[in-house]
């Protein structure tokens, strides 16, 4: 079993930053990459981006370039900073473990993400 909470979410203006943090515990050991989707309303999650357990990191289509992941793997958090945000970027954010040897993995409880004047 694996845990993930998140943190970091809010209220943010347009063109403002947000940094996300992740914390994993339980089997971290089992813990092959961890990542970030987001949820709009009444939307699909999609990917945002993935850091595999040697640093790799792959980004989803849509935010690539204003959105950046890392990985402390002493601390077992992951992070998400996010700049330049836009009123589209509203959405809950929910931090994903992939498992080794599954295709299922695990979910934070997400954090809401909301860019407003």
């Amino acid at each position: 079993q694996v845990q993930l909470v998140e943190s970091g979410g809010g209220l943010v203006h347009p063109g403002g930053s947000l940094r996300l943090s992740c914390a994993a515990s339980g089997s971290i050991s089992s813990i092959r990459a961890l990542g970030w989707y987001y949820q709009a309303p009444e939307k699909q999650r999609k990917l945002i981006a993935f850091v595999s357990n040697d640093g790799t990191t792959r980004y989803g289509d849509s935010m690539k370039e204003r959105f950046t992941i890392s990985r402390d793997n002493a601390q077992n958090t992951v992070y998400l900073q996010m700049d330049s945000l836009k009123p589209e970027d509203t959405a809950v954010y929910y931090c994903h473990a992939d498992i080794w040897g599954s295709t299922v993995g695990y979910w934070g409880q997400g954090t809401q993400v909301t860019v407003a004047s």
